[in-house]
């Protein structure tokens, strides 16, 4: 599942982290890649260790575990510490797949299963041409450009690119995450579910006795399936 998450941060949010990020040490994006991503990726990136990238980053999986959409999808287990990038004058990624496990470069001391997949847009769109990211999925590649401060969340597994920068720059946050239930179609269905409830629960109140019913069916089904 696609799923665009808006509103992570507001504008001003946006404008602030940008202010942080754009004066950090840019460098060579390969500094995280796997083999095959190394030989597909041309774009920059913060050093993870950077000073300015980990007060950043924390900013966003604060942000993340906040967002009820977002915590409703992923149903996150962990979420591997945020990074950024830069896109412009021509930079691009191409088609690749990320990596199936993640882990921090001081040892190894965060290390998951990557489930799913996340892009935080922090440039508007109207600010840079190209940089669209195309998601490879079952009924075709779905391309995603969105204003800045919303997400777009798809699994891990997906093929995936992001087009050439040709105008302006495209900076972002992505990250990756170990979700509470691996199954890409159980979470789907339990991600449904929760928001057919909560649409049940606003027309009927949360006493009423299908939500509490349907309310203990969810939890079950997470209970069953839930790896912690």
């Amino acid at each position: 599942m696609l799923l665009h998450i808006p509103g992570v941060f507001t504008k001003a949010e946006v404008a602030e982290l940008r202010r942080r990020l754009d004066a950090g040490p840019w460098t060579d994006g390969n500094l995280t890649s796997g083999h095959q991503a190394a030989s597909a990726k041309n774009n920059q990136q913060l050093p993870e260790d950077s000073a300015i990238a980990r007060e950043v980053s924390a900013l966003v999986e604060q942000a993340l575990k906040a967002h009820p959409m977002f915590v409703a999808a992923a149903l996150p287990h962990t979420i591997f510490p945020p990074l950024f990038n830069r896109y412009q004058g021509g930079e691009t990624f191409g088609v690749h797949v990320d990596n199936a496990i993640r882990q921090s470069r001081d040892g190894g001391t965060i290390r998951i299963r990557s489930d799913l997949s996340a892009t935080l847009f922090l440039s508007e769109p109207e600010d840079y041409d190209g940089g669209e990211l195309v998601v490879e999925e079952m009924y075709g590649p779905q391309v995603v450009k969105l204003p800045a401060g919303d997400l777009v969340l798809y699994p891990s597994k997906s093929l995936h690119r992001v087009t050439p920068v040709t105008r302006g720059a495209r900076v972002s946050s992505f990250l990756w995450l170990q979700s509470l239930i691996r199954d890409d179609g159980d979470r789907e269905m339990l991600f449904r579910m929760d928001v057919a409830i909560q649409r049940v629960a606003a027309e009927k109140g949360p006493t009423d006795q299908a939500v509490i019913e349907l309310t203990g069916v969810y939890h079950n089904l997470l209970r069953r399936w839930a790896e912690v």
